[in-house]
Formats: C-alpha cells, structure tokens, sequence
C-alpha cells in the first residue's frame, strides 16, 4: 500500500551492534529459563529418590542421583555461558560509548582544524599586536586627561589645533588682568564720571 502521506522513511538508529547485543540478551534470558527449568526438575527428581529409598527402590534411586549429578554439570555450564554473554554484552556495550567519545572527539577535532584554517598563527599575531598598541593608546589618552602633559604636549596640541582649523585666527575672549570689584554703573564710577564734570567746569 505505500506510505499514505508520502513521506520518506526515516532511516533507522539501530545499528549492528544493537542488534548483536539484543539477540546476547534473548540467549541470555533463554538459557536463564532453562536453568530454572533444570532446577525444579532435580527438586522434584530429589523428592521422588527419597520416596524410592523409602519403598526399597535403592536402584532407581540411585539412578536418578546420577542423573541429578549429570544436570548439576549441565548447570554449571549453563551459568558460565550466561556469564560469557553479561561479559560480552558489557564489553559491546562499553565499546559503543567508547565509539561515541570518539566520534565527538573527533568531530571536536575537525572543529578546531576548520577554526586553525580560519584564523592563522600571523592574524593572532596581527591581532594582538593591534590590541597592544590600542590598549597602549588609550593609556596615552588616560594620562592627557590626568594632567600628564607637559609644555612640549601642550604646544603640539596647539598646534594640531592650528593645523585643524586651517591657519585661521579663533576668535578667544580676552582674558581681564584687573579683578572686577564692581560691576558697570555702580557708584565709583558715577563718582568719577562727577570728579571729570566737574573738572571740565572748573577749566
């Protein structure tokens, strides 16, 4: 019939060994039962011997101890094969984690081989050398705000800024070399202003 909604299939995540480990465990339980099965029949085997060495049956008795003895030795084997396949389910189990740290290992590898072709040892070198004299320059900038210049900086500041404005004259308030006491039209200088009248009458 197809897929109804005609999308493709998604692949499938099981793998080799997933599957290698899922039939170790299916022969691993199989064998379990077995061995339980093999258990209860000597227990029931072991009540019925006592039973035939109560009729005086010691022969078949004894035939059934050996038997019991022989299914001793089939259990034995059987929990040896059951501790092979734990062994070799953890062994596929922890190779598999194994093969995963390698796949990111590697991947983290190839991260940093396309981030090496990137970035060369002479940019770093550029960059670092460009952070070097930009921290250095800052530092520079730092102590001009401080008050760290000297006589020399403050004449080549001054002349930077003559060479920014073109050689053209800026325009500066003149600075007064008098203290003002008080300010225009207060009374010494309307005093004055009556010292010279009267002086220009007088004449």
């Amino acid at each position: 019939m197809g897929n109804v909604f005609g999308g493709k299939s998604r692949p499938s995540r099981v793998t080799e060994q997933d599957k290698a480990v899922l039939q170790l465990k299916q022969q691993r339980d199989k064998l379990k039962q077995y061995q339980k099965r093999i258990t209860l029949h000597q227990e029931k085997e072991h009540l019925l011997a006592k039973q035939l060495l109560k009729d005086g049956r010691k022969e078949k008795a004894l035939l059934l101890l050996k038997k019991k003895r022989y299914q001793d030795q089939l259990l034995d084997k059987t929990e040896n094969q059951i501790s092979n396949i734990e062994r070799m389910v953890q062994d596929i189990e922890f190779m598999q984690i194994e093969l995963k740290v390698i796949e990111g290992l590697q991947a983290g590898n190839d991260c940093l081989k396309s981030m090496h072709q990137i970035m060369s040892i002479e940019d770093v070198e550029r960059i670092l050398d460009e952070t070097q004299e930009a921290i250095e320059y800052q530092k520079q900038i730092d102590d001009m705000l401080a008050g760290a210049l000297t006589q020399e900086d403050e004449d080549a500041v001054l002349a930077e800024l003559e060479a920014i404005t073109g050689g053209e004259d800026v325009a500066l308030p003149e600075v007064p070399t008098e203290p003002i006491t008080e300010a225009a039209g207060t009374q010494p200088e309307r005093r004055r202003a009556k010292n010279t009248e009267r002086e220009m009458l007088s004449a």
